[in-house]
């Protein structure tokens, strides 16, 4: 007999410690996790035998370096840290989450929600000291507190309720909102939330938030807009005394590859046109960058607009108009 004998728990407990020794190094033999796990290479046969049932490609090699060894599956599989590789994983998503890290954003931050759902208290402090040490330069997305935007990230998760001070005009406010989901544009981290004071869905700047807080009452979803889409068009939109609607005889990724997210909203028109909804302090400055694009175009809104196209053109035509010809020079 040996600790294969431990009964379930025990049996459950030693796999899992046999899943964390075979992700630690490339290649194990049978002796050698014997003896890691306290018992014989005919129960390691048959511990590798339970992690290929629930879907893990542990291969074995035979002969002169030859051993177990875990390839790659078709599915990620959980993965066993131990104290310091937790801790050194935590800074590092909570770095990328923060704006430190380019392209980490909201990735960053759904993997350190499942990571704090499961990290020991005991090791909270230090991920929390050691992030503090973490700087950056360079980028363009506004840094946030990544305290401020875990409590947010757990609120979502929780389905419970968040309240936090929010400038509104010359005052700041206590907003009390149903979070439903982080949104991370290139340059800023917005929170999507139903306002429970205002009645409605609005966007929130969570750089802009102070005091932020999770409360404990529980909430059941709402029906909510598309997090990524509702976020983008109140941004396009915002603080624009003008606003324009084109349609763009382009596809709509070609266009959108061209137009920064923040600046204005492409939806499709079929395979090869797509509709460009923006805003401007005038509408010749919009005009001008749909201009630039490099496509053909109609102005769909404003009416105004389309006089200003007009007018824009006679200036274009004019001023080509006043360019003499550069004589030919003939050969000496």
């Amino acid at each position: 007999m040996d600790g294969a004998s431990g009964g379930d728990r025990g049996t459950t407990e030693r796999v899992l410690t046999l899943l964390g020794l075979l992700q630690q190094r490339q290649v194990w033999t049978g002796p050698e996790l014997a003896d890691r796990l306290g018992v014989t290479p005919r129960t390691v046969r048959r511990d590798v035998e339970r992690l290929r049932t629930l879907g893990y490609p542990v291969h074995a090699g035979q002969g002169v370096g030859g051993g177990y060894r875990l390839g790659p599956g078709q599915n990620l599989p959980p993965l066993l840290l131990d104290d310091e590789e937790a801790i050194a994983t935590a800074v590092s998503l909570l770095a990328g989450a923060g704006g430190a890290v380019a392209g980490a954003d909201d990735a960053a931050l759904r993997a350190l929600t499942k990571l704090d759902q499961v990290l020991p208290t005991r090791l909270r402090h230090e991920v929390r000291a050691l992030s503090g040490s973490v700087e950056s330069f360079g980028g363009g997305r506004t840094r946030v507190d990544p305290e401020r935007l875990m409590t947010l990230a757990r609120a979502c998760r929780d389905e419970v309720e968040a309240d936090f001070d929010y400038p509104s005009g010359s005052e700041v406010r206590r907003r009390r909102v149903e979070p439903y989901r982080l949104v991370a544009s290139d340059r800023r981290w917005y929170l999507l939330a139903y306002d429970l004071d205002r009645d409605g869905w609005r966007s929130f700047r969570v750089d802009r938030m102070t005091e932020v807080s999770a409360r404990t009452w529980r909430f059941r979803p709402r029906a909510a807009p598309d997090a990524a889409t509702y976020v983008q068009e109140g941004v396009a939109s915002r603080v624009y005394p003008h606003q324009a609607r084109f349609l763009v005889h382009a596809p709509a990724d070609t266009v959108r590859a061209q137009i920064p997210a923040t600046a204005a909203v492409v939806r499709e028109r079929g395979s090869e046109r797509c509709e460009v909804r923006s805003g401007a302090a005038s509408l010749d400055f919009v005009l001008m960058h749909v201009l630039l694009l490099g496509h053909d175009f109609e102005v769909l809104d404003p009416p105004e607009l389309g006089r200003r196209c007009r007018a824009l053109a006679e200036r274009l035509l004019a001023a080509g108009a006043t360019i003499s010809p550069v004589p030919d020079m003939e050969e000496s």
